[in-house]
């Protein structure tokens, strides 16, 4: 039985108190700077992204060896099919680098303002007319910068099921010539709307597959987002939905047969050949 003989002097527990939280502070300092962020702000927040990543989705990783380790691993485009609103946060957490992701102008919700800016949304038109959208992303490449890109351009609905990839994707791969990192997105909320899943409890899953280089297969953009298509269905088994789609990114199928109509949430809308300078 502990005695008050036994308890260490107020002096010891005081130096104790500091010591502890002075470890707290350098293991956060640590992993702050680690983290892929322009200022400190945005390190904290990626800090509570994995987090938040980890405890509230159960994130767990795939394929971890083809993640490159470097906080900046030169010119790379992330590849990956698109389940829910959550799916930029969690590949943020499972990459240790800055993913610049390029979203349809129409998707930016007022009410997420801060979370567009946290992750230097690159903002493009449904059009096609925006060629500064696609220039800045190109611009952000030559620089040695990752964009992010959802090649089927809505959500999959059903889930688990692979849209046909925009052509424009393929285009923006063989133009910047960037290495590809497929990542396959698995397990998150399939609700609607899609930012709902931001406050939906799931056991997500990421996994990695291998990088490509594109530049020494000698593909047209088209041939590489068929390729890639090809490749998530090989990869994942789920069978190939094919239902036409407006401009927009709405399924037509859906508002025919009266489905939930879910709006899409990322694509490169533009032709990066003809809108790029």
């Amino acid at each position: 039985m502990l005695t008050y003989s036994h308890v260490p002097p107020p002096w010891v527990l005081i130096i104790l108190g500091f010591a502890g939280l002075l470890f707290l502070a350098m293991g956060l300092i640590w992993t702050i700077r680690r983290t892929p962020a322009r200022t400190p702000h945005d390190a904290v927040l990626h800090v509570f992204g994995r987090a938040y990543a980890r405890l509230f989705h159960r994130l767990s990783f795939h394929g971890r060896e083809h993640i490159p380790a470097d906080a900046r691993p030169g010119p790379m485009i992330v590849i990956s099919n698109h389940t829910a609103g959550i799916d930029p946060i969690l590949i943020a957490a499972a990459c240790p680098f800055e993913i610049r992701w390029v979203m349809a102008q129409d998707m930016r919700a007022r009410r997420l303002e801060w979370l567009w800016r946290w992750q230097n949304v690159i903002f493009v038109s449904r059009s096609g007319r925006d060629r500064s959208a696609v220039r800045e992303a190109l611009r952000h490449l030559e620089q040695g910068g990752v964009i992010g890109i959802f090649p089927e351009g809505s959500l999959e609905r059903p889930a688990r099921q692979v849209r046909p990839f925009r052509r424009g994707v393929g285009l923006m791969i063989h133009r910047s010539r960037a290495r590809v990192l497929p990542l396959v997105v698995d397990g998150t909320p399939q609700v609607d709307p899609a930012w709902a899943s931001l406050w939906r409890r799931s056991n997500s899953s990421i996994t990695a597959h291998e990088i490509i280089d594109y530049s020494s297969l000698g593909m047209g953009g088209a041939e590489i987002a068929e390729d890639l298509r090809n490749r998530f269905l090989a990869w994942t088994g789920w069978p190939a939905n094919n239902e036409p789609r407006s401009h927009t990114g709405i399924d037509e199928g859906d508002k025919a047969k009266g489905r939930p109509v879910v709006a899409q949430t990322a694509d490169i809308a533009s032709d990066p050949e003809s809108n790029a300078a």
